[in-house]
């Protein structure tokens, strides 16, 4: 059998045991009704990896599964997500063209899981439902490689260059149920709303596709307070909540209520291709927030003039799916050894999309208002008039030789 494409046919990699990275949406859930029907599959496995999914999404995966009568495991690594990539994308203050880095890490992250389970259920294939005119096609497979090298993967949307709407009119023929509306990925760092379906420019996100964020004519007309700690970079308190996944869970569920986390950007793909991207993100969008604030306060000079170049680096590999890489690696030690002396606490009023500081305090910060303010006499002006003198030799020797003319 085989996959059309245009004027061209693909031959469809053939598998007997074949383990799916199963998220309950549309592409992943048609693959596991596909694969014994045209790759010739005898066994297929579903494997959903949570990092962040809500009680309902899981229940909507296991019964999905049940329905289409392929077995089904569920693979926790929430706090894994938290601890282990979170805490590297705040750390980085991740941005990729003004997205936090979130879904780029989960897909990797999955990629790992799924291969690993693979591996050990003596797998001869891995499937997953990326699209070829998408990014995660890349991470994926990237990490499949990596950690499964043996095995063949097959992506079955790519092979068949279905369209969305197709992919719905076939599992409405296998009675296969799907959400309506736009699809979403949410991980508890950032929600990605319809990734590559928002074609419209004109068009205004309705309310009701957020989950936490409100336009500020919906959100209240009070401003709350809130207290943000941070340790060696990290938040590690806010209002009292401790653990970095509670935290997060929280600051999604508040800073979204008042207008904070909303991103409605054209984003550049791994295949240069441009795609209006629609996120929302308010918890991400108060964290780094501080955070970058906070690395003013305290780092010097130097790494602040030089961190946002390693930081852009390990935002680019991390989104072109090279969370693996060494090079990836090599930028977080980097990263790692300038955080030990970001330390502080913030008091911040959130209002109506606004994230407005009114206290800093830090143990660890630079400023020193005895030696900077105008008002003190802790540093003898006079001492900088050498100083500047040699500074403008260059200058002067500049000024000899003349300058260009325009």
């Amino acid at each position: 059998m085989c996959g059309n494409s245009g004027d061209y046919v693909i031959p469809l990699q053939q598998a007997k045991k074949v383990a799916v990275a199963y998220s309950g949406g549309l592409d992943s859930a048609l693959a596991l009704k596909i694969l014994p029907e045209y790759y010739g599959a005898e066994e297929v496995l579903a494997v959903t990896v949570n990092v962040g999914l809500s009680d309902d999404e899981i229940q909507q995966c296991k019964d999905k599964a049940e329905l289409l009568d392929v077995p089904w495991t569920l693979i926790e690594a929430t706090d894994e997500f938290a601890n282990d990539f979170i805490t590297k994308a705040i750390m980085a203050n991740s941005d990729y063209e003004g997205y936090p880095v979130a879904t780029s890490m989960t897909r990797q992250l999955i990629a790992r899981k799924v291969a690993e389970f693979a591996v050990a259920e003596g797998c001869d294939a891995i499937c997953e439902g990326s699209t070829g005119k998408g990014n995660d096609q890349y991470r994926m497979h990237n990490v499949f490689t990596l950690f499964a090298p043996e095995l063949n993967v097959i992506v079955p949307v790519r092979d068949f260059n279905w369209t969305r709407d197709e992919e719905k009119k076939l599992s409405a023929e296998y009675g296969i149920p799907y959400k309506a509306g736009i699809g979403d990925d949410l991980t508890m760092w950032c929600r990605s709303i319809g990734s590559g379906e928002v074609d419209n420019l004109t068009m205004r996100i309705p309310q009701e596709d957020y989950i936490w964020y409100q336009y500020p004519e919906n959100a209240p007309d009070e401003p709350v307070t809130i207290s943000v700690e941070f340790k060696e970079g990290l938040p590690v308190k806010v209002d009292g909540k401790t653990g970095l996944a509670e935290i997060i869970h929280y600051l999604n569920e508040l800073a979204g209520e008042h207008a904070i986390g909303k991103i409605d950007m054209f984003e550049d793909g791994l295949i240069g291709l441009k795609s209006r991207e629609a996120y929302e993100a308010p918890a991400a969008k108060v964290i780094l927030t501080l955070h970058r604030d906070l690395e003013q306060l305290c780092l010097t000079k130097e790494q602040v003039q030089y961190k946002p170049d390693i930081e852009r680096l390990w935002a680019y590999m991390v989104y072109h799916g090279g969370w693996y890489h060494p090079v990836t690696r090599d930028c977080e030690a980097f990263i790692a050894s300038s955080q030990w002396a970001v330390n502080g606490k913030y008091e911040v009023q959130l209002y109506k999309g606004n994230i407005d500081i009114t206290s800093r305090e830090s143990a660890s910060g630079l400023f020193a208002p005895e030696l900077r303010s105008l008002a003190t006499t802790g540093f003898d002006q006079r001492d900088s008039g050498p100083a500047v003198k040699i500074h403008g030799f260059q200058y002067s020797i500049l000024g000899l030789r003349g300058l260009p003319e325009d």
